[in-house]
């Protein structure tokens, strides 16, 4: 390793704001054009569309992921009926229909629209029946209790807990992986299975209650489970991590760094940069993200002839972060 590595304090997390495609902490900006239609086949039609009552006014759709498409897929498509009701990010599988009315019965279908503007045919079509709507109810109900989990294999977890009260009955019931909901059942199920989880990957799982008021529970206390297996992070590293330095108007080192990112069920728009083994900066990325190649650069101080070591890993859409890169060695000042 060329020259003696020097402690650096951590450097400020960047805050700097930029155009549509650029790097933003906050992402912003709309999704790119359409494409050319004639590029190649359509996505397939989404399966295991699942269609459940959240409360008198909401339904909660859910559906597999479409694989195997000339282009990735960049959203999802709800229809209610046919009109088309809730677009959702490639990365997510679930959706809340809002502002429906209660005792109604409703037909929800799904479409896929991949990076080329294609957009594939329907899934089969789902059914749900809102449950009539609850006069002056503002009460919310109880904190489910006594949540459990157990993995079933290395790519699931199987979880129970028990009934959440509340004085006019539980609508459903949310389950959320970290901060995010990943599931949803019916008020009469006290049992799930959260599938597409990684081996060797330790998760928290929640669970809190919903009533027909839209009313919603606090979260039950939190479960860890474990995945079986080995992870060593290489299939969700960035692959072809390149790292150079370069001296900028203002006189100040910058460490410019290249990479692709991880193949991962869904789109994949946080990093986080370590520096000699401590965080340096998070990163979003704004916009589309790179599928193909990514590029940063960031502050590394004012003094030449500092060696840097610096690595990447990406937050998966599964909400866990994958394996970090090779680590790269820099030297302000030096050629790339």
């Amino acid at each position: 390793m060329p020259g003696v590595p020097r402690a650096v304090p951590r450097l400020p997390r960047l805050r700097r704001l930029a155009p549509c495609g650029a790097l933003l902490l906050v992402a912003s900006c709309g999704w790119g054009g359409t494409g050319n239609a004639d590029d190649g086949p359509a996505p397939g039609a989404p399966t295991g569309v699942t269609a459940r009552a959240g409360s008198a006014t909401s339904v909660h759709v859910m559906w597999n992921a479409v694989t195997g498409t000339a282009a990735e897929v960049s959203r999802y498509e709800v229809y209610r009926g046919r009109t088309k009701v809730e677009e959702v990010p490639g990365s997510e599988r679930m959706v809340d229909v809002t502002r429906l009315r209660p005792s109604t019965t409703y037909v929800f279908t799904v479409r896929a629209r991949d990076t080329e503007g294609r957009l594939g045919p329907r899934s089969r079509a789902v059914r749900a029946t809102t449950p009539p709507a609850t006069e002056a109810d503002h009460s919310a109900p109880g904190r489910p209790g006594r949540l459990r989990g157990r993995a079933v294999g290395a790519r699931a977890v199987q979880l129970s807990w028990s009934a959440a009260k509340d004085d006019r009955g539980v609508v459903s019931y949310e389950i959320l992986q970290g901060g995010s909901k990943v599931h949803s059942v019916g008020g009469g199920q006290t049992a799930a299975v959260v599938t597409g989880l990684r081996p060797g990957t330790r998760y928290a799982f929640t669970v809190r209650a919903r009533d027909a008021a839209d009313n919603l529970s606090p979260a039950s206390p939190a479960v860890r489970v474990t995945t079986p297996g080995r992870d060593d992070g290489a299939s969700t590293a960035p692959t072809e991590f390149r790292a150079g330095t370069h001296r900028g108007d203002d006189g100040a080192y910058y460490i410019d760094l290249g990479w692709v990112p991880p193949r991962a069920d869904g789109v994949i728009t946080e990093y986080e940069i370590q520096l000699d083994g401590r965080t340096a900066t998070s990163l979003v990325f704004g916009g589309e993200p790179p599928r193909d190649r990514a590029k940063h650069s960031f502050y590394a101080g004012r003094e030449p002839g500092v060696s840097h070591r610096v690595r990447i890993r990406a937050l998966l859409p599964d909400g866990t972060w994958g394996g970090f890169s090779a680590e790269r060695t820099v030297r302000t000042g030096s050629p790339r």
